[in-house]
C-alpha cells in the first residue's frame, strides 16, 4: 500500500525539466501568463454563463456571486502561486500534490484536471461552432453547420478550430501566446464596449429586488438530481433564487475563473517562474474580476432578470436584443466567436501539459511525453489530444457536461490548498519565492470555500463525478501503480531517454 503515500521530491520534479526528450522550453513572461489567463477566462463565462446565472438563479445579485467566485479563486490562486514558484514544473495541481500528499491523490487530481480541461475544451469548441453559425446568419450566408459521414453527423466548425490550434501549439507555445494576445485584446475591447454602451440602457428599477426571494419549484418540474447537493442534504425544498440561488449562481459562474489553474500547468515554460508566475496569475485575475462584476451590473440593469430567465439561451446579446439594440447584439455575437477562440487554445495547452507530466512520471505510457528535438513541444501528444477533443466536440452533445468542468476544478483547488500546509511542514528550510499569507488559516479557508461551492453543484453532477473517479481509480490500480517511475527499482526508466 506504499503507493498511497509515496511522494516525488521537488528535486526530482525539477530534474525532469532537463530530461532529454522529455523537457520543455522556458519562453513565457509574466505578460504572456496574464494574457493567457485573460484569454481563457474572458470567454463563455462572461458572454453567456453570467446571463444564465442571473436569469435562473440569482437575479441582480449575480454580481455578488461573481465576487464570491473571484474571492474563492483568488485564495486558491495564492496556493497555486506558492507551489508554481517553488516547483515550476508542468502539471499544475497534479505535480504539487505529488510532492506533498502522495502519488494516489496526485493521480486523482491529475485525473480531475483531465476531466476539467477535456470537457471544457470540447464544450467551448461546441459553443464556437454555434456562434460561427450566428455570424454566418448575420452576414446573410446560409452555410450548413453539419455534414454526414456515414451514419455520423459531424459539426464541422468545432473540428476545424480545434485542428487549427492543435497545429499552432505543435509549432510552439510562444507562437500560440502571440496569436492569443491579439484575440485577447480584441475581446477585452468588446467587453469594454458592452459596459459603456450597455450603461446607457440601465434602469435602476431593474435592480429591485437585488436578491429575489426564494421561489419553490413546482412538483414535477425538478428532481432531486437537479437540486444542489447541499440543499438535498439539508432537506430544503426544490427552489430557485434566494440565498441557495445566489450560491448556486456563484458555483455556476465559477466556470468563468477556470483559466487560472490552467495557466499554472505551463510553469515549466516560464522564464524566471519565481517572480513571473505570481505576477501573471494575479494580474490576470484582477483584470477579469473587474470586467466580470462591471458586466454583470450592466447586464442586470439593462433588463429585468425575469426576461433573461424567459430567454431560451440567455447571453449578453440577449440583453441588447431585448432593449432594441440589435446592432450591438450583432457586434457581441462576432466578439463571442473571437472570445471563445483563445479559450480553446489555452485549454488544449493545459490538457496536454497535465497528460505530459503524468506520462513523464510513468502513470501513463512514458512514450506520450516525448518532445520534438526542434521545437521542444510534445507534438505527438498534442495531436492526439487535439484529435480526441475535435471528435468529441464535432460528434457529441457535450453541453450536458458543463458542470463537470467546475467540479473537476474545485476538487483540485481543495487539495492544492491543503497541500500548501503540507509543503511548509515537509520542506521547512526550503526557500519559497512567494508565500501564501496567514497560513494555515487562509489555505484552510480556501479549501472550505471551494468545497462549499462544490456542494452547491447538482446531485447529478456529483454522481457523474463519482463515476469518473471510479474509472480513474481502476486505470491507476491496473496500470499506473505498477508502471510509476517511483515504483521501479531505479526510479527512472532510461530506455526512452536515449
Amino acid at each position: 500500500m506504499s503507493f498511497l503515500t509515496r511522494t516525488k521530491s521537488i528535486e526530482a520534479s525539477l530534474a525532469d525539466t532537463s530530461s532529454a526528450h522529455h523537457s520543455l522550453t522556458r519562453s513565457l513572461t509574466a505578460w504572456d501568463l496574464a494574457i493567457m489567463g485573460v484569454a481563457v477566462a474572458v470567454g463563455a463565462g462572461i458572454f453567456s454563463v453570467g446571463a444564465k446565472a442571473a436569469g435562473l438563479y440569482a437575479g441582480p445579485s449575480i454580481s455578488v456571486g461573481f465576487l464570491i467566485a473571484a474571492f474563492t479563486c483568488g485564495l486558491a490562486m495564492m496556493a497555486y502561486a506558492e507551489f508554481a514558484s517553488t516547483v515550476p514544473v508542468a502539471g499544475s495541481a497534479y505535480t504539487f500534490t505529488y510532492a506533498t500528499l502522495g502519488e494516489f491523490l496526485a493521480w486523482i487530481i491529475g485525473w480531475d484536471l483531465i476531466l476539467e480541461t477535456l470537457t471544457a475544451a470540447a464544450v467551448i469548441a461546441k459553443y464556437w461552432g454555434i456562434y460561427l453559425q450566428e455570424v454566418f446568419a448575420i452576414a446573410g450566408l446560409d452555410v450548413p453547420a453539419t455534414f454526414q459521414l456515414g451514419a455520423a453527423t459531424i459539426t464541422w466548425g468545432p473540428f476545424v478550430i480545434v485542428s487549427i490550434f492543435t497545429v499552432l501549439l505543435v509549432l510552439g507555445t510562444k507562437l500560440s501566446s502571440r496569436v492569443s494576445a491579439v484575440f485577447t485584446v480584441l475581446k477585452v475591447a468588446t467587453v469594454v464596449f458592452v459596459i459603456v454602451v450597455g450603461a446607457f440602457y440601465v434602469r435602476a428599477s431593474n435592480y429591485t429586488p437585488f436578491l429575489p426571494p426564494a421561489q419553490e419549484i413546482p412538483a414535477g418540474e425538478s428532481t432531486v438530481l437537479h437540486q444542489s447537493l447541499v440543499s438535498v442534504i439539508l432537506g430544503a425544498p426544490a427552489s430557485t433564487y434566494g440565498m441557495f440561488g445566489l450560491l448556486s449562481g456563484a458555483a455556476l459562474v465559477f466556470f468563468a475563473f477556470i483559466g487560472f489553474d490552467v495557466v499554472a500547468t505551463s510553469a515549466e515554460e516560464v522564464k524566471n517562474p519565481q517572480k513571473n508566475l505570481p505576477r501573471g496569475i494575479f494580474g490576470g485575475l484582477a483584470l477579469v474580476t473587474i470586467l466580470y462584476v462591471a458586466v454583470s451590473v450592466v447586464l442586470t440593469g439593462m433588463v429585468p432578470y425575469t426576461d433573461l430567465a424567459a430567454a431560451e439561451d440567455p447571453s449578453l446579446a440577449t440583453a441588447f436584443t431585448l432593449v432594441g439594440a440589435d446592432w450591438a447584439a450583432q457586434v457581441i455575437s462576432l466578439s463571442i466567436l473571437l472570445g471563445l477562440t483563445t479559450v480553446i487554445m489555452v485549454l488544449l495547452l493545459g490538457l496536454t501539459r497535465v497528460v505530459f507530466s503524468m506520462s513523464r512520471d510513468g502513470l501513463f505510457p512514458r512514450s506520450w511525453s516525448v518532445t520534438s528535438q526542434k521545437r521542444k513541444t510534445p507534438a505527438r501528444l498534442q495531436v492526439a489530444v487535439g484529435a480526441v477533443v475535435a471528435v468529441l466536440a464535432a460528434t457529441l452533445d457535450v453541453g450536458v457536461l458543463e458542470e463537470m468542468i467546475n467540479i473537476g476544478t474545485l476538487s483540485a483547488f481543495v487539495l492544492v490548498s491543503i497541500a500548501v500546509i503540507v509543503l511548509r511542514r515537509k520542506y521547512p528550510d526550503r526557500e519559497i519565492a512567494y508565500r501564501m499569507p496567514w497560513s494555515p488559516f487562509l489555505p484552510i479557508l480556501s479549501a472550505v470555500l471551494c468545497l462549499w461551492l462544490m456542494l452547491n453543484l447538482t446531485t447529478l453532477t456529483w454522481i457523474r463525478f463519482a463515476v469518473w473517479l471510479l474509472i480513474g481509480i481502476a486505470i491507476y490500480l491496473l496500470y499506473g501503480r505498477r508502471h510509476s517511475r517511483l515504483a521501479t527499482e531505479s526510479g527512472v526508466d532510461r530506455s526512452l531517454d536515449r
